[in-house]
């Protein structure tokens, strides 16, 4: 667990390369009766994974996100419960929506115009990240629901949670074959999905250089395909919050403590850097350092903890590279947090970084966690 490394919450097995091709084969039998499905039939299996989501699997889909993830329990109960609840009903929803609309029939009595939507030839490859446990259920499901096959590679460090998610979609009634649940090291799972004839797509949330490795090697193997293999991806940011001379003191940090701490940062939409007018950043910075020191960091268990540990080792050492580096750098001030500590946990206090170069590396490369830079500007 990622508050308290020694305790192991799940043991799980890496899928070899015949594993994989095993389920791309599976797939491929799956695929056509589950294209043949009704739509009308699909929608209903992810109307009942939406219930079991809301009923019978909320507490342990809430408990292996507080353990599994370090989430607490606010952060866990808007993601495994709320969201991939939303996620399942808004997406049957709108594949219904979908298929309501027909092209216009100038003369119907001679020629009618229909489209149909189906499922791509082949199979879909879900990658999903560990920081949204109901990321990975929609990654791996809303293909589906149109009638496409999936190989899902989860996290590592989501396995549990998202374990729960595939059980869900099992009991909903969803066919074997359907979705593919193939927890695999991921160059190994890249490699073999790549190097199918029958990769139709990938549906990817995670960092730029694992996406842009992927498209490289589908760039590469093109003439492989049946198909031309679509990519989706959704990778990291840098985003910010640029403060208008008249904004309000107390929302600007309010908005920027939450947007940026919750979850030990680890979001695409994390507050990542803040721009600060030279009219307000002195109540600003107060406002910040101020706020800063009430949040504790502490195991999602306690129930007045506001964010916990980072999730494991490798980000932990990455994170406080960041930190080390705006302790010494010239450059850069640390005006409140910068501590650290992985005796437990892998935890790293808040830390708010003062800037006076823009295009320090700290400003400009994501770090996907709890160190946060200001650049006063003049204004």
């Amino acid at each position: 667990m990622p508050f308290n490394h020694e305790k192991k919450l799940a043991n799980f097995y890496w899928a070899t390369p015949d594993v994989l091709q095993k389920a791309i084969n599976v797939s491929q039998v799956a695929r056509g009766s589950w294209e043949a499905t009704p739509l009308n039939e699909r929608i209903k299996l992810f109307l009942k994974a939406a219930d079991l989501v809301s009923t019978k699997y909320r507490m342990q889909l809430n408990a292996a996100t507080m353990l599994g993830q370090a989430k607490v329990v606010v952060q866990a109960e808007i993601d495994s419960a709320a969201e991939l609840a939303d996620f399942f009903r808004f997406n049957a929803f709108y594949a219904k929506e979908l298929h309501k609309n027909q092209p216009i029939s100038d003369n119907p009595k001679d020629v009618i115009n229909k489209l149909r939507h189906r499922g791509l030839e082949g199979f879909i490859a879900a990658v999903s990240p560990f920081n949204f446990t109901a990321i990975g259920g929609n990654l791996a499901s809303a293909p589906a629901l149109l009638g496409n096959v999936i190989l899902w590679k989860p996290s590592d460090t989501a396995i549990l949670s998202s374990y729960l998610v595939f059980k869900v979609m099992q009991e909903a009634g969803f066919p074997s074959g359907v979705i593919n649940f193939v927890p695999a090291d991921g160059p190994v799972f890249g490699n073999v999905i790549v190097r199918s004839p029958n990769l139709a797509g990938i549906n990817f949330t995670g960092s730029v250089p694992t996406f842009r490795h992927l498209w490289q090697q589908v760039g590469q193997n093109l003439s492989l395909y049946h198909n031309f293999p679509r990519l989706v991806g959704e990778c990291g940011g840098k985003n910010f919050h640029f403060v208008h001379p008249s904004a309000d003191v107390d929302t600007t940090v309010n908005a920027t403590i939450l947007a940026a701490f919750e979850y030990s940062g680890q979001k695409c939409s994390a507050c990542s850097r803040v721009y600060v007018p030279e009219s307000l950043w002195m109540k600003v910075k107060e406002g910040l350092v101020e706020t800063q020191k009430q949040l504790k960091i502490g195991s999602p268990l306690e129930f007045d903890s506001f964010s916990s540990a980072v999730i494991d080792a490798k980000a932990f050492a990455r994170i406080t590279g960041y930190v080390n580096h705006a302790a010494k750098s010239s450059d850069l001030n640390i005006i409140a947090g910068g501590s650290y500590d992985d005796k437990i946990g892998y935890f790293i206090e808040p830390t708010i970084v003062q800037t006076k170069n823009p295009n320090d590396k700290i400003m400009r490369e994501e770090i996907f966690e709890i160190g946060r830079a200001s650049c006063r500007e003049r204004v």
